[in-house]
């Protein structure tokens, strides 16, 4: 059943060479127990069978549209961009084609959006192996969420956010290390806030490969966006860094 002429929810899923996962992703999609959305899967070049999958989903449900990058990016950067260029809907979420979301996600996160006019919703979520066994490994991020607090570092999973365009307008990411916690900071420097569900919405594939797993180069990240992405003095700067390495030095002694 559709709601409204324009979906409420605009899902982006960038995809490259995922095969094996993409439809555990949109299934996950197709799941959810709120059915007002619109998913836009952009494809990346895709080299193995991910746009054949794409493309029989998208002729089964209308809701599910794709794109496709003319040459290969590297990144999710210019697919999530493309997709939030094309989204219809008022929120605009997040969700990577190795990752699930649990059928709660966007009905959890619209009811905090209904009682509260905050910028992000997002939410707790598990890690799972590459076959997506759940490991009973929860992330659980705070209750709530400003700009100061988020300079400590990030604590919004990208595969939980979801944004409200009506009041930030479209907000598009940056091709730069933590391109997802940038566009959070941005949003939150403008003086609104995010709130947590509290719940588990989502599933984090974890991959020994993963982008986020190289420690050093994380920490030079941090360091860039804090100088200058955010533009801080180097007192404020070595201030908020130096909370994120003792978050991330405790984070990895787990």
């Amino acid at each position: 059943m559709y709601f409204n002429v324009l979906p409420l929810v605009s899902i982006i899923t960038p995809c490259y060479n995922a095969a094996p996962f993409i439809s555990q992703a949109i299934e996950s999609v197709l799941a959810q127990s709120f059915g007002d959305w619109e998913m836009i899967i952009v494809d990346d070049c895709s080299s193995d069978d991910s746009l054949l999958i794409i493309q029989e989903y998208a002729r089964i449900d209308s809701r599910i549209r794709y794109l496709r990058t003319d040459k290969p990016s590297g990144s999710p950067t210019l697919p999530r961009n493309m997709g939030i260029k094309e989204a219809k809907g008022r929120y605009i979420a997040f969700l990577d084609s190795d990752d699930i979301w649990l059928p709660n996600k966007l009905s959890d996160q619209l009811k905090v959006f209904e009682k509260s006019e905050v910028a992000i919703v997002f939410s707790n979520y598990e890690k799972v192996n590459l076959d997506g066994e759940r490991s009973g490994r929860e992330i659980i991020a705070p209750c709530e969420v400003d700009y100061p607090l988020l300079l400590k570092g990030n604590c919004i999973g990208c595969l939980t956010a979801m944004y409200d365009s009506a009041l930030t307008g479209k907000i598009f990411f940056k091709e730069i290390g933590h391109e997802d916690y940038v566009c959070w900071l941005s949003i939150l420097k403008q003086g609104y806030k995010a709130r947590n569900t509290n719940t588990v919405t989502a599933l984090y594939r974890v991959s020994d490969h993963s982008v986020s797993s190289n420690k050093l180069k994380a920490m030079r990240w941090q360091w860039n966006i804090l100088r200058n992405e955010m533009d801080l003095p180097v007192y404020k700067a070595v201030y908020y860094f130096i909370h994120y390495a003792i978050r991330a030095f405790a984070k990895a002694m787990r």
